[in-house]
């Protein structure tokens, strides 16, 4: 009981960020029409201070 106990402290701490900055969402979507087709993208990320992780996808419709 305990270990679950401090479990949940530890995630609480890390989720509001009293251990460091927390990790902020982004996020963003584009849609590009054009001569060419149509381009749809989509990426996704977190960052904080000294840390940022993100991934992006694109595609074309001719």
């Amino acid at each position: 009981m305990k270990i679950v106990v401090l479990m949940v402290v530890a995630v609480g701490l890390a989720g509001c960020g009293a251990n460091g900055a927390p990790l902020r969402p982004s996020g963003s979507t584009s849609l590009s029409v054009g001569s060419g087709g149509v381009s749809v993208g989509n990426s996704i990320g977190l960052s904080n201070s000294t840390f940022s992780l993100g991934v992006s996808q694109s595609s074309s419709l001719n």
